[in-house]
């Protein structure tokens, strides 16, 4: 049940912020090789995820079985960090407070010293709880892309949308609950039923009469839309070797989500509600490089730069008086450096991001440097692995931290269909990637 009612939470708060399919958070988007490779692409991308993670390598030497077409539909990924079980622990939470509303009506109506041991019980048990969910974070991250692409070296063209959603929810345990609990708890002890009785009596209540717990549950998410156009070209150099160019201008929105309200009235049907969100849109451009050489131009450096033209969205901040601030959604651009040797069977990549991008969320910052591997066996399966590191980590951080995760990977080429399948594990993330295609 508690698993359930997680899955449904992000479910909602992804269709509450989608109203097109082109959704995707500052976090670009990567295709199932990608993932499984250490986020890696920037020298090595196929020309159907180039558009994703560099257009120039749409007019790259590609494999001869991959130069003619390229189709995504659909890449699918998702990771989620939850090591406390955060909305789980809210789930609890409001059963124990159902419990304790429960008693507080018993010994209202009839003190005496089982009750009030009772409500001892219910009150240390309820404080226990409250204490463990304060500052617990879940963060999950979910991508849906689907792409175009007919590469080519005098003019390559790609078509592209994507998805990703990064959601944070965090718990705050409010003072006055813990002080309120510990008096129930010490007056059981120590004095009389209707001395407890008097301290539930003096208690903040609602409308229903039971107890007002200030403790609450922070929802933050984030998404940007995108939805352009590849293009892509190769120079033949003086020196004998190549450089590919490619530009991709694209339609983006980007949204915010900010929910607050009380563990007690923590609902994920309230989610849809357009106060808790904003939006905005414009257009943007993403362009990039690549440079093939060497004897058999086994090497390729790349370089991507993404939304070259700043955005900025505020987040809504409709319950100022729980606590709610705005928050500033960011999109600048991103700049990713990368080399990689290739040769018909195996590819080996490296790249570092040269600019930091700054969390929205209970999250962390991120800077990723990545290496990633593919060892292909006769066109017919892929074994890919990588491993990537975030260089922009620390105590500081405001979340779940992301430090060092592990990738890895399998492609299976069957009758022109494409199956890919990634994984991912850190110390705090778990996560799992899907993609069809196919090329020819």
């Amino acid at each position: 049940m508690h698993q359930h009612r997680r899955s449904r939470l992000f479910i909602t708060i992804a269709l509450s912020l989608t109203s097109v399919s082109a959704l995707a958070s500052p976090q670009a988007f990567m295709s199932s090789r990608s993932f499984a490779m250490g986020g890696t692409g920037v020298a090595v991308a196929h020309p159907s995820s180039a558009t994703a993670a560099n257009p120039a390598m749409m007019a790259a030497d590609q494999h001869s079985w991959s130069d003619d077409f390229g189709l995504i539909l659909p890449s699918i990924n998702a990771r989620l960090a939850d090591e406390e079980e955060t909305v789980d622990q809210v789930d609890d939470i409001q059963d124990a407070i159902d419990q304790f509303d429960g008693i507080v009506s018993s010994i209202q109506n009839t003190p005496s010293q089982t009750n009030a041991d009772e409500l001892a019980v219910s009150a240390a048990d309820l404080r226990d709880r409250l204490v463990d969910l304060d500052n617990d974070t879940m963060r999950a991250n979910i991508g849906l892309g689907l792409a175009l692409a007919v590469p080519g070296k005098t003019l390559a063209v790609g078509f592209f949308t994507n998805a990703n959603l990064t959601a944070t929810v965090r718990g705050e345990l409010s003072d006055n609950d813990r002080a309120l609990l510990d008096s129930i708890v010490t007056t059981a002890q120590t004095g009389t039923p209707t001395d407890v009785q008097n301290i539930v009596n003096n208690a903040p209540v609602d409308g229903n009469g039971d107890i007002i717990f200030d403790s609450q549950g922070r929802v933050l998410a984030s998404a940007v839309g995108e939805f352009g156009i590849s293009f892509a070209h190769a120079l033949k150099l003086n020196n004998g070797n190549t450089l590919q160019l490619g530009i991709s201008p694209k339609y983006v929105e980007l949204r915010t989500f900010q929910y607050t309200e009380s563990v007690a009235g923590f609902e994920d049907d309230e989610f849809d509600s357009d106060q808790y969100q904003t939006e905005k849109s414009g257009f943007n451009l993403d362009i990039g490089a690549t440079y093939a050489f060497g004897d058999e131009k086994q090497w390729n450096a790349g370089i991507v730069v993404k939304n070259l033209i700043p955005m900025e969205l505020d987040s809504a901040a409709s319950r100022p008086l729980l606590g709610e601030e705005v928050r500033t959604l960011e999109l600048n651009p991103m700049a990713t450096i990368g080399i990689a040797h290739k040769s018909d069977y195996h590819v080996v990549t490296a790249e570092i991001d040269l600019t930091k991008k700054e969390a929205f969320g209970f999250e962390d910052d991120t800077q990723w440097l990545a290496l990633g591997a593919e060892f292909d066996l006769w066109r017919y399966a892929q074994l890919r692995a990588g491993v990537r590191h975030n260089l922009a980590s620390n105590d500081d951080n405001d979340g779940i931290e992301e430090k060092t995760q592990l990738t890895a990977g399998l492609g299976v080429n069957l009758m022109g269909v494409r199956l890919d399948l990634g994984a991912l594990f850190s110390s705090a993330d778990t996560g799992a990637a899907l993609e069809f295609g196919t090329s020819f």
